[in-house]
């Protein structure tokens, strides 16, 4: 089963007082970003201040991700000779569009004897038009998860992302698809104006119901709406655990179908509901860790 990932921070690792709070929030995950929030001059800095973090496991039980510069930067070779050899979880890399990056990349993390999960940000036409062979990298390689990356992609494509996201509704689902037939992780893509509630809940919901794991934040402001939206509903537990009660009765334990409240119920429909007690196990140990 995935990492409990409701609620993905980014944080700047050259802001020591962002960094400092982290460990106060209710984010699942932490991502230090090395690339578009760290100013040109401030990149060593922010490199050092990442790795340290990494190893010291500073953000308890948070899933620790760094995402490094692109690898046509300057600043590539320098963000994973540092940042591999500490100890996330993830290295998040930009701009990666297609296989033969995967596998040039998942190289250069075994050189470094890293054993970080590799992930991967899609937000450029190609990576789209690449996504079977990409995902299909997992099998050979450390490739955990996808990001979406909306921001670049509407740069790169000159689509408008509205309300709705109708635009790239299609990437979305593709990433979903790709990513759940390689048990990879998915995880949305940001959402700029923090001062909308209304229209991020909104959009939690719809990546929630196209089945991604969760949403990357780029303000903690987010976490509590992420945290809630992307969790099991009430209804939604009462129902699973109904599910699980009747299929546990001896009468059913080889039954495939049954009738429960005058509805078919499947054997499938007892395993999705045994993977959504088991997600809101995870959030309960999660709240227990952080106390």
């Amino acid at each position: 089963m995935n990492p409990l990932l409701r609620s993905v921070l980014y944080v700047p690792a050259s802001n020591e007082r962002a960094m400092a709070k982290v460990a106060t929030l209710a984010a699942d995950a932490v991502i230090l970003d090395l690339e578009d929030a760290v100013a040109t001059g401030d990149k060593e800095a922010a490199r050092i201040s990442a790795a340290a973090a990494m190893d010291e496991r500073r953000f308890g039980h948070r899933h620790h991700i760094v995402r490094v510069n692109s690898e046509d930067s300057a600043f590539f070779e320098d963000d994973m000779a540092l940042v591999a050899r500490s100890n996330p979880d993830a290295i998040l890399v930009p701009k990666v569009s297609d296989a033969a990056s995967v596998v040039r990349l998942d190289a250069l993390l075994k050189e470094y004897g890293s054993g970080a999960s590799l992930w991967i940000m899609l937000e450029t036409p190609g990576a789209f038009l690449n996504l079977r062979e990409i995902a299909a990298c997992s099998a050979q390689t450390a490739l955990g998860g996808m990001v979406i990356g909306a921001n670049d992609l509407a740069k790169e494509t000159g689509m408008v992302i509205g309300k709705g996201r109708a635009t790239i509704i299609s990437a979305l689902m593709m990433t979903v698809f790709a990513a759940r037939a390689h048990r990879l992780v998915a995880l949305d893509a940001v959402y700029n104006d923090f001062s909308d509630t209304e229209g991020f809940e909104a959009e939690c919901g719809e990546g929630r119901d196209l089945g991604m794991d969760g949403k990357t934040l780029i303000h903690p402001a987010q976490i509590e709406a992420a945290n809630r939206i992307f969790a099991p509903q009430e209804d939604e537990l009462t129902r699973a655990r109904r599910i699980v009660e009747a299929f546990s009765l001896p009468e059913n334990e080889t039954t495939n179908v049954i009738n429960l409240d005058g509805e078919m119920v499947e054997r499938l429909h007892y395993q999705s509901a045994q993977a959504l007690l088991e997600k809101q196990h995870q959030i309960e140990a999660s709240r227990d860790a952080r106390g």
